[in-house]
């Protein structure tokens, strides 16, 4: 309850006008004309005898810190009007509703000896504020909250003025996302020291509902806001969003209600809605790389109610459809066992970890068929001075082997280019390789599904060791940065720059070089379709918006459809030997439109088609090309 025990009763009259407070007992707006009905009035016996008197000066007695001249400002009555008693009247309202003022104030109209009147309007000013003091408070510091009040010092009590700066201190308190908080009372002593009190809105305890799978423990891990601390709108819709981003369920809320123990206090409930984690999903299809292809996989995002992310995926693709001439014909077998630990040793790391086998066409090396089984692990650890910096380190074995695909058309291109047979050996070098590869990671984007606002960012160093020859052993920087920029209600314009560059290793086997061209880097190309080298740079720009009137159904599916309009460019440095057979432009600028949709467990899924702006060389196509995508490269 406001106490107003020495602000007056005018004060309790105008705080009822403006309906800021409310104290019972007390008259409302529609009596504060009844109480000033009839203030004090006093005129000279003359001035009823005319008919017809002229105002010839007003003075104003009785304000000491408030100017006359301000009050003068406000009365309708003015030097050298006709005087009217109604009019008298509706000032002392008006002065009275200043919010400075006592009830107690006359008007005084004395008649002058040329027929004028003298009007004297005499007030009382209210108790001036004189200090402050601020009881309560803890997530917003008193200097904060003091920047609102100090402007009522030194001037009389004003209801309106108080009133005006609760409301800028709720506003603060409010846009920092405490959103229970509020002015529990405020009361003056009569040395006219203002006493604030203030409830910031405590939570009680934190309860958890609907969950049947995961484990509690697991949720709760997952929340940042504790018990005893002062509720935050903001804290809490961050750990809301993380929750649902675990993909272990389909809708995440929280109700609030006052604890029954404690009304300063409150109950949150995060009311969760589970859905199906497991799945086996059996497809096929055509893709730029596998060609016509077919697939089978079994995933579980919440794998034993942990949250864990394990998954088993196969391919096998013809390598014959859409294949660009470079790449071999040859049947693409790929198969990879994936687990993901959100939570590995502590709350602020996490372990990813896969086993893969690939054999395919080589997209690198041309007409080489290329073979690949390894093992990695990446640890993230989320940094405690910036809640969206993470580092990261990623350590694996991999062995590679390449081995001749076409040799006769091998021969006949180094020939035609007056090239050493004897360098295609170098290009079929493989190996076997230790990689260590620490990293840092930025990310603040406001959503990973369809992000509007925000930055994505990462650089990583990779060392590869070359365990069947150390001579192999080279080392690689690589870094990108992506920028989200709202447009309009739900589309977003993206700006990316990324580069490479080969730091050292001059004997580092052409299978480790760096590519453009694909639906990773630069669309519109088949994969390498602009070059391969030893380091690359590019940019690229695009505009995502719904699909006008799709994105209304009531369809999960079809609200994160995007249709995509962008442009990209880019260029490889030191080209390789694969670059100068095929006469690869080495570098690029691509124009072209595209759908994108986000598909849970998978990850972004991209078809475009883009066609070349600057020439595309002769194994190149003028009209461009489709590209297909699945998920987003970080590196």
């Amino acid at each position: 309850m406001i106490k107003l025990s020495g602000l007056y009763k005018n004060f309790i009259v105008f705080a009822l006008i403006l309906g800021t407070f409310a104290v019972p007992g007390v008259c409302y707006a529609d009596e504060v004309d009844e109480m000033l009905e009839d203030p004090e009035y006093t005129e000279e016996p003359a001035a009823e005898a005319s008919n017809v008197s002229y105002i010839n000066d007003i003075e104003i007695l009785g304000a000491n810190i408030i100017k006359p001249e301000y009050i003068l400002s406000k009365m309708s009555l003015k030097k050298g009007d006709l005087y009217d008693k109604d009019a008298m009247q509706q000032d002392l309202k008006t002065i009275y509703r200043l919010g400075y003022f006592t009830e107690k104030m006359k008007a005084v109209p004395v008649k002058n000896s040329n027929g004028t009147i003298s009007l004297k309007i005499i007030v009382e000013e209210n108790i001036p504020v004189t200090d402050f003091t601020i009881e309560g408070n803890t997530v917003v510091s008193s200097d904060e909250i003091m920047q609102y009040l100090l402007p009522l010092k030194g001037k009389p009590q004003n209801i309106t003025a108080i009133n005006q700066a609760m409301e800028k201190i709720n506003e603060c308190y409010y846009s920092k996302g405490y959103i229970l908080s509020k002015i529990d009372s405020i009361y003056d002593d009569p040395d006219g020291t203002l006493n604030l009190s203030i409830t910031e809105g405590k939570i009680n305890k934190i309860m958890i509902a609907g969950n049947e799978k995961t484990k509690e423990y697991v949720i709760e891990r997952n929340i940042m806001t504790e018990p005893g601390t002062v509720y935050n709108e903001n804290q809490l819709r961050q750990d809301l969003v993380r929750l649902y981003s675990t993909q272990a369920f389909k809708d995440v809320n929280r109700t609030i209600e006052v604890s029954p123990d404690d009304p300063d206090r409150f109950d949150i409930t995060i009311d969760l809605k589970e859905q199906r984690t497991a799945a086996i999903s059996v497809g096929g299809g055509l893709d730029s790389a596998t060609g016509a292809f077919g697939s089978v996989g079994i995933s579980d995002n919440n794998f034993r109610g942990m949250n864990q992310r394990v998954s088993l995926t196969g391919i096998i693709g013809s390598g014959i459809l859409m294949s660009d001439s470079s790449i071999k014909d040859h049947m693409n077998y790929q198969a990879e066992l994936s687990f993901f630990e959100p939570h590995f040793l502590n709350a602020d790391n996490s372990l990813m970890s896969k086993i893969y086998f690939r054999d395919l066409g080589s997209y690198t090396i041309p007409l080489a068929i290329e073979r690949r089984i390894g093992f990695e692990s990446t640890i993230a650890h989320r940094m405690k001075v910036n809640r969206n910096l993470s580092s990261t380190f990623t350590a694996g074995v991999e062995y590679i082997h390449l081995s001749e695909g076409d040799a006769n058309n091998i021969a006949n291109l180094y020939r035609q280019h007056n090239l050493d047979i004897g360098e295609r050996a170098k290009q079929l070098d493989g190996g076997f390789f230790l990689r260590l590869a620490p990293g840092l990671a930025y990310d603040s984007r406001d959503s990973s599904i369809n992000p509007r606002h925000g930055a994505l960012a990462s650089v990583r160093y990779e060392e590869a060791f070359g365990l069947d020859g150390f001579g192999k052993t080279n080392g690689r920087l690589t870094g990108m940065v992506k920028k989200f920029i709202p447009i309009a209600k739900k589309s977003s314009l993206t700006f990316t720059g990324r580069g490479g560059i080969r730091v050292h290793g001059s004997d580092m086997p052409e299978i480790m070089a760096y590519r453009l061209g694909g639906p990773y880097t630069i669309r519109g190309y088949k994969v390498n379709g602009v070059g391969t080298g030893t380091a690359f740079i590019m940019g690229s720009a695009e505009l995502a918006t719904p699909i006008p009137f799709v994105d209304r159904l009531k369809v999960n599916f079809l609200q994160n459809l995007r249709i995509t309009f962008w442009v990209d460019a880019g260029r490889v440095f030191d080209p390789t030997i694969s670059s100068v057979l095929y006469d690869r432009p080495i570098q690029a600028i691509t124009a072209g439109v595209g759908l994108k949709i986000n598909m849970p467990g998978v990850g972004p899924l991209s078809v475009d088609y883009g066609f070349p702006l600057t020439n595309p060389g002769p194994h190149g196509s003028p009209n461009g090309y489709f590209t297909f995508g699945v998920g987003d490269m970080m590196y």
